[in-house]
């Protein structure tokens, strides 16, 4: 499981794998109801956290069936990576997205949200939780 805030290109990792061995925590998640897609990026924190301990849920299950999962959501369940790039790299690749065909993922007007959010998931670089840059270099590191 690796964990990355919206904006790093999950989903293009994804959808460009030649072998399909990870899946997208946003294909994953609404299928259970354990998503925040339609909310608009405002949120009430009881409501993100029941979400992010359901996707957490579900993220379980899908290791146990041998799946791999990119994911934005988490609450207690420890990833096996993160990945946060430099800010402004992160920004550049929000814009990049603004300017093509946008995937429903964080845009130049979310840009504080996405700044808290890479936040949280930087604690788990205390719990030992190694940090990447991208998610190729994660990929290749940890499998």
């Amino acid at each position: 499981f690796i964990l990355a805030p919206s904006g790093v290109g999950k989903t293009h990792f994804v959808r460009s794998q030649y072998q399909k061995h990870w899946i997208d925590g946003d294909d994953l998640y609404p299928k259970a109801n354990a998503d925040l897609t339609n909310h608009d990026w405002v949120y009430d924190s009881e409501l993100v956290e029941e979400i992010n301990i359901k996707s957490d849920v579900i993220t379980m299950e899908a290791r146990k069936q041998g799946f791999w999962v990119l994911g934005a959501s988490n609450s207690f369940l420890k990833p096996d990576a993160i990945v946060i790039p430099e800010w402004e790299d992160h920004v550049k690749l929000i814009m990049h997205r603004d300017a093509g065909r946008s995937d429903g993922g964080a845009t130049q007007a979310d840009l504080d949200s996405v700044l808290r959010h890479r936040e949280i998931i930087l604690r788990w670089e205390q719990d030992g939780v190694p940090r990447f840059h991208s998610i190729e270099d994660a990929v290749s590191t940890i499998t």
